[in-house]
């Protein structure tokens, strides 16, 4: 679709930010929403209309063409007559998203992060289309994963994807504007940026993946985990390892309620609102796990162990990974090194994105040709097993700087200086073996 959609305003975009952790179980109803898409064979204006129950809406008007068309989220099941409704019947589509327009993506997909803080939504948004996977199912796409079934009404409505419509909306726009990105990949392009941009590892994806065509492809409710099952370890068990994840996959991804909080009204867990979320960012109230909630470390596994803090969340599932001894191994290991848990998160999520999913091409796309620079990290160069502060990271920085270097580029050698040195110490070493 060429046009870009029309702007959201500014009350609008922050109303979204009643954000879910993306593990966050739900119990009350998704708001009833639709996108209708347009089938016409010439380019027709469509007018698309959002309402959710919290008042959340917006329209916008694009165009489409029947060279590369895409299916709406929540496609109108009602009717399909020629003037007063829209078809369900399959369009015309591109099998695989073009690497450029994932590229754009990415990027406006940044802007987003920093205009709404919406990390958390948009990382539970792309686990929940992929956590439906079943590995004992082999036809496609009845096994569920990373489909994009997630934008149709049937599913979007189950409980535990309460609050996700907010999520579609926020990246409707986009995906109007990209129309050579399929909904799959936007929703796990989405989820990773999410996590990149909150601090966390940069997570090694592939995309290309093939949207399903219609509602009756969504998988049956009740694949997703819950917040407080009578058995919490036993039920993790149960759904992960059906999507054939392990326990130390299973507390690596845990991790990520580091960001995010739960609402009451959509999950049935939290408080209201606590000191740590009264005044936002975004729209305020929710409880998290971690103080600063929209900063991906490993702070979650921290305040778990210690549980000293009363306005931080611990569900049930959550308490588990240190009374299981085979999650204690693994949750104790995270709390104490960050950098084993970023490791270990990254190979994960990258795990989890691909679940189910087909590709064209077979092997996926990969959007970065060459390896991340490595980030500069202080504590290396200190003795000590302690993270430094932000503060001495800049002390030690400026340091360097200083005499011409830094800590990531050696300084250069004084040749001069050097042999000045070395017949200084000779001149030294023959007077004291001549006295």
């Amino acid at each position: 679709m060429a046009a870009r959609p029309a702007s959201l305003t500014q009350q609008q975009i922050r109303l979204q930010s009643k954000s879910q952790s993306p593990m966050a179980s739900s119990l009350s109803t998704a708001a009833s929403s639709r996108l209708l898409c347009s089938t016409t064979a010439a380019a027709a204006a469509a007018k698309l209309s959002f309402s959710s129950a919290s008042s959340l809406s917006f329209s916008l008007s694009s165009s489409s063409s029947l060279k590369c068309l895409r299916f709406s989220p929540l496609i109108s099941q009602r009717r399909s007559s020629v003037n007063r409704g829209y078809s369900t019947v399959p369009t015309t589509k591109c099998a695989a998203s073009d690497p450029d327009q994932l590229k754009s993506a990415r990027e406006d997909i940044r802007e987003l992060l920093k205009s709404t803080f919406c990390h958390p939504i948009l990382v539970r948004l792309g686990w929940h289309d992929a956590g439906t996977y079943d590995k004992n199912i082999e036809e496609w796409p009845r096994r569920g994963g990373a489909n994009a079934s997630l934008r149709f009404e049937v599913e979007l409505k189950h409980a535990a994807n309460a609050g996700l419509v907010n999520a579609l909306k926020l990246i409707q726009p986009i995906k109007d504007k990209y129309s050579g990105v399929t909904y799959a990949d936007l929703f796990q392009l989405a989820s990773a940026t999410a996590i990149e941009e909150a601090g966390g590892p940069k997570i090694p994806m592939k995309y290309g993946r093939v949207d399903v065509s219609g509602p009756e492809q969504c998988p049956e409710e009740g694949r997703l985990p819950a917040a407080g099952p009578p058995s919490p370890a036993e039920h993790l068990r149960n759904v992960f390892y059906r999507m054939g994840l392990n326990d130390k996959e299973i507390v690596a991804l845990s991790g990520a309620h580091t960001v995010g909080r739960s609402r009451p009204e959509r999950s049935g867990w939290g408080k209201p609102e606590t000191k740590y979320t009264k005044d936002g960012p975004g729209a305020p109230g929710g409880q998290s796990w971690t103080v600063q909630w929209l900063k991906f470390d490993n702070s979650y596994f921290k305040d778990i162990k210690e549980r000293r803090d009363e306005d931080l969340l611990v569900l049930p599932t959550d308490a588990v990974l240190f009374e299981d001894p085979s999650f204690k191994v693994y949750a104790e290991k995270y709390a104490e090194d960050q950098e084993a848990f970023f490791k270990d998160y990254a190979e994960a999520h990258a795990k989890l994105s691909n679940l189910g999913a087909k590709f064209d091409p077979p092997e996926g796309i990969v959007l970065d040709d060459g390896a991340a620079p490595e980030k500069f990290v202080a504590a290396k160069y200190s003795s000590g097993k302690s993270e430094l502060s932000e503060a001495m990271k800049q002390k030690i920085r400026a340091e360097y700087e200083a005499v011409g270097g830094s800590p990531d580029t050696p300084l250069r050698s004084n040749y001069f200086l050097n042999i000045m040195i070395v017949v200084a110490v000779l001149a030294l070493l023959t007077s004291l073996f001549g006295n």
